[in-house]
């Protein structure tokens, strides 16, 4: 079974104070302060996941300042792994492994950063309204719940501090209204000072260690090769890169597609003739994966999505007609 593409899609789906301001009355422009709080604010916290009986606390730490944002999520159980990003650069940190990946952030980012810069076209695939004030860390949260208008995606429920707009606690549905996973802080602190020392590496990442530079080249939507037939419902082509797969394996292309919220990635690399290791589906907690191997290629399509809607974009990826 081939990892790296799995395991980049993994690391890749990781202001100067609060901003105090009148709180909208309508869901949308909540949904539009949540994305900003995420990106805008200063802050440092603990929060949990949960996804079936799997559960797992991360810290992270959050700061923006006049060289970019910066960021250090650390997860606190089972393997140590940390997650460092500065400005464009995200660094995924495995020191079981002694790897880190090296990346550029695409877009979509982690909790409580999850909402796309400009949320107004969710309202295309999601029916959004507000629900009740409730309380999280501690904290006042209103509730925003976004049901999805079929089934190729998710439900979402966000809960957003009244006072910051910051993200404090998500939610991810299935269509029974079920839940996958969860995302909640524990304990948050937002607006204030953020040292240097809670963004650094507490590992040392020296000799010894494997650098692998995932950094992919933008392309040309035109120039990728392979398209999208027949197009999956409020799926879009947002993003086409070339991808280092390692020495003598060449390059994968890199397709995104993604309806403002989800996001389906779709790796498609070069494979020997006959190749049927690993193929079909596989999942863990929201996120689905799909093989199929076409053409001397193997297409790897995974996301935040229902596997119905990550089976439909894998099995519909085909080489361009020339």
């Amino acid at each position: 079974m081939r990892l790296f593409p799995v395991m980049l899609g993994f690391c890749a789906l990781l202001a100067q104070g609060p901003a105090f301001a009148e709180h909208p009355t309508d869901p949308l422009s909540w949904l539009g302060r949540i994305s900003n709080a995420g990106q805008r604010l200063n802050y440092v916290g603990t929060f949990v996941y949960q996804s079936g009986g799997h559960v797992e606390t991360s810290r992270i730490a959050h700061r923006v300042d006049a060289a970019g944002e910066h960021e250090r999520l650390e997860v606190l159980d089972g393997s140590p792994r940390e997650i460092i990003r500065r400005g464009a650069e995200v660094r995924c940190v495995l020191p079981d492994e002694r790897t880190v990946i090296i990346d550029e952030a695409q877009g979509r980012r982690a909790f409580p950063a999850r909402l796309p810069v400009s949320p107004t076209g969710l309202a295309e695939n999601y029916r959004v309204r507000k629900g009740e004030v409730g309380r999280v860390a501690g904290l006042e949260a209103q509730a925003l719940v976004l049901e999805p208008k079929d089934e190729l995606r998710y439900g979402h429920v966000l809960w957003a501090d009244t006072q910051s707009g910051l993200l404090l606690k998500s939610r991810t549905l299935d269509h029974h209204g079920g839940v996958i996973e969860q995302f909640s802080f524990s304990e948050v602190r937002i607006g204030g000072e953020v040292d240097d020392a809670l963004l650094e590496s507490r590992f040392e990442t020296g000799e010894g260690w494997r650098m692998l530079n995932a950094r992919g080249s933008n392309m040309p939507v035109e120039a990728a090769g392979w398209v999208l037939e027949p197009a999956v419902p409020g799926y879009t082509l947002t993003s086409v890169m070339k991808r280092p797969l390692g020495r003598e394996r060449g390059e994968a292309v890199h397709m995104v597609f993604s309806d403002g919220l989800a996001a389906i990635s779709v790796f498609i690399e070069p494979v020997g003739e006959g190749s049927k290791a690993g193929l079909g589906p596989l999942s863990s907690g929201a996120i689905n994966i799909f093989k199929r191997a076409i053409d001397g290629h193997l297409v790897t399509a995974l996301g935040e999505a229902p596997e119905a809607a990550v089976r439909r974009v894998g099995e519909s990826i085909r080489p361009e007609a020339r």
